[in-house]
């Protein structure tokens, strides 16, 4: 099997980390390494739980590397009554201490690319890093082989204002740099798809019922998330938005959508849409693959294959919680 080569820049938070446990158990991706972006925690604290999750993985050889402190233009506005107060749910896990890299994520984004062949780019946060890389040295990107961002929402309400998602609402003018520059196409997995991707009490009694240490870690971060998607949005379960774009990466088929030119808007009370010219009125080149339909089923089955190494009991149990 050929291996997919992949930066993945993320702002853990806690569906980031569930992102990143789906990734680096899955064979088809060699992880070169993670990049944290300002967005649902500042990045010292996004690195730290990063750290904690590859631990958990026992893969502290990915290398980490620390990005922008703030938004292209603005001061950055965080996450903690979605995520906690420490990013994860609120279950302060010990400190993981490793040797930090001089190396920012700018650098560490534009040196790869510029040195090895065939490298995409799976953005779980803001686009932030992204931006200011895509500024420094665009012809690095010309060498850029897929974007897949998580973020933006096409036809589906916003999660932080009536029309934005949050990811492109913390740093639009960020976002609407990269959609009108970057050289590759970028596969838009928006709220129009995450949102269909619940995780449900169900679904973590039975990760209790079978334990395991990524089990327990799964269980303990999302039960925050599980509380803060009842009470702003009486959902029973969890919206795990990050987790799809990883898997969307490695399996186009689990998605469909259309392509489309897209920009953002970036002031007023519409700051952060995601504009998508479904109709073409504008008569420009496509820049945008907007997702708009997702296999559930599958991706629940997909994740906890990969995530847990499930057993065959557990996924026929999973596929009648779906």
């Amino acid at each position: 099997m050929k291996r997919k080569k992949v930066i993945i820049d993320c702002d853990p938070g806690i569906d980031d980390s569930l992102a990143l446990m789906l990734a680096l158990t899955s064979p088809e991706l060699e992880v070169l390494g993670i990049t944290i972006a300002p967005g649902n925690v500042e990045v010292e604290k996004g690195y730290k739980n990063t750290l904690k999750t590859l631990q958990i993985l026992n893969r502290l050889d990915i290398p980490v590397y620390k990005g922008e402190d703030k938004p292209l233009s603005r001061e950055l506005q965080t996450a903690y009554e979605t995520h906690g107060q420490d990013g994860l749910g609120e279950n302060h896990y010990p400190l993981v201490k490793i040797q930090d890299r001089e190396e920012t994520a700018v650098d560490f984004i534009l040196n790869t690319l510029q040195t090895t062949h065939q490298v995409s780019i799976i953005a779980l946060g803001p686009l932030t890093n992204i931006a200011v890389a895509l500024i420094s040295n665009p012809e690095a990107f010309l060498n850029l082989e897929e974007f897949v961002s998580m973020g933006g929402c096409f036809k589906s309400y916003g999660n932080c204002s009536p029309v934005a998602e949050y990811n492109y609402w913390v740093d639009p003018e960020g976002a609407k740099y990269v959609y009108e520059n970057l050289p590759t196409k970028i596969h838009m997995v928006g709220l129009d798809v995450t949102r269909k991707i619940v995780l449900t009490p169900n679904m973590m009694s039975l990760i209790h019922r079978c334990p395991s240490e990524k089990g327990k870690f799964i269980e303990e971060i999302t039960r925050f998330y599980m509380d803060f998607h009842w009470k702003y949005e009486k959902i029973i379960g969890c919206v795990i938005n990050d987790p799809l774009a990883v898997l969307y990466f490695i399996d186009r088929s689990i998605c469909q959508g259309i392509d489309a030119y897209t920009t953002l808007e970036i002031h007023g009370i519409c700051r952060g849409q995601s504009v998508v010219d479904e109709m073409n009125f504008w008569k420009k080149k496509p820049n945008t693959c907007v997702l708009t339909k997702v296999d559930q089923k599958r991706f629940f089955r997909e994740f906890f294959l990969r995530v847990l190494n499930a057993d065959e009991t557990f996924l026929k149990l999973l596929e009648g919680m779906i």
